[in-house]
């Protein structure tokens, strides 16, 4: 069976972290529960259980098992079961990691939701230019034809763009198809340079770095209350964030704590790149030897701030991509107008 195929929604993953936990804490064996959950399980999740079920039964630890399955189980949940398992703690570490994917799951969901009205509404706008352009202006080209009126120029835009439309549909098809085939293709194969491209942008780079920061503490906190080293959790932690300048700083971090440095010392490092209050939580955490508790204390006060922005952000957006859209949609309906109240005009005039 290829296990690197094998794919599991969140929500079945949380499921199954919970019955796991809820189970090995009441001292069942973990193959009695694994048994149990086969019992109702179906789809993927029966054929993950069914393979970690083989795994144990040939004496493979759970963490091993669960390596074998990268499309579902990422380092980071893989070591910390590893850490949870010799420390025997692996119930109370189960737990963790599903509240870890519920709010993974919810702090993704709003970063989704923000985002549904701007597409929502940019589509709503290309369908409308593309009515104007297929089934209005073809008919009122007609009859601008037979006035004896001099158009103007938006409406000499609208025309040609309706005829070029009309004239050329399959090479436009084929043109949007192309590239629609050419981005995936791109997408797939440059991925980290499109998102390059995209982090840049002005406003998206400051929030997207309040992303990583909120997803790299969740994270490191997760790892530290599993008993893992710091460095061993930055190392995790590097390849979770999107912004390369943060991948940078967390490589350069560890390489200080290697060195016998502070946390918090390399955090500092990065040129205000981390948050002043942020540097501060964490220092405070290393002097009364709570840093896992410090970087949980983090990422909420960060996911407050990622939710701030987002709310801001589509507060501002509305209003902006409204004007647009009444600038455009207004500005053709002018051009569709002017030409017949011109004709009024003439014809008022004899």
């Amino acid at each position: 069976m290829n296990t690197t195929k094998l794919s599991l929604a969140a929500k079945d993953k949380m499921a199954l972290f919970d019955n796991l936990s809820t189970m090995l804490a009441a001292g069942i064996s973990i193959l009695e529960v694994i048994d149990s959950l086969l019992e109702d399980s179906k789809g993927n999740q029966k054929k993950l259980l069914t393979e970690i079920r083989q795994d144990i039964t040939q004496g493979k630890q759970l963490h091993a098992s669960f390596a074998r399955f990268p499309t579902i189980f990422d380092q980071v949940t893989v070591n910390i079961i590893r850490a949870s398992e010799e420390a025997g703690s692996l119930d109370v570490t189960l737990k963790d990691i599903k509240t870890h994917i519920q709010k993974e799951m919810e702090f993704l969901d709003k970063i989704k939701s923000a985002m549904v009205y701007p597409i929502v509404i940019f589509t709503v706008f290309v369908l409308v230019m593309v009515l104007i352009l297929v089934f209005v202006m073809p008919k009122l080209s007609s009859v601008f034809g037979r006035m004896n009126v001099e158009l103007p120029l938006p409406t000499k835009i609208l025309m040609f763009s309706s005829r070029m439309i009309l004239e050329n549909t399959f090479a436009l098809i084929a043109v949007v198809v192309a590239f629609i085939v050419g981005f995936i293709f791109l997408f797939k194969t440059k991925r980290s340079l499109i998102f390059g491209v995209l982090y840049s942008l002005p406003v998206i780079s400051q929030l997207v770095k309040q992303i990583d920061i909120t997803r790299f503490t969740r994270s490191m906190s997760l790892l530290l209350s599993a008993g893992l080293t710091v460095t061993s959790a930055l190392d995790l932690c590097e390849k979770i964030l999107w912004r390369k300048d943060m991948q940078r700083l967390v490589a350069h971090t560890k390489k200080s704590v290697l060195g016998g440095k502070r946390f918090s010392e390399g955090l500092r490092d990065g040129n205000g790149l981390i948050p002043m209050l942020v540097i501060k939580l964490v220092e405070a955490g290393e002097k009364t030897g709570g840093l896992d508790k410090a970087m949980q204390d983090v990422s909420e006060h960060m996911d407050y701030e990622v939710q701030r922005a987002l709310s801001a952000l589509t507060t501002l957006l509305e209003p902006v991509m409204l004007l647009f859209i009444g600038i455009v949609v207004g500005g053709m309906m002018l051009s569709i107008i002017a030409p017949i109240y011109s004709l009024i005009g003439s014809v008022g005039s004899r």
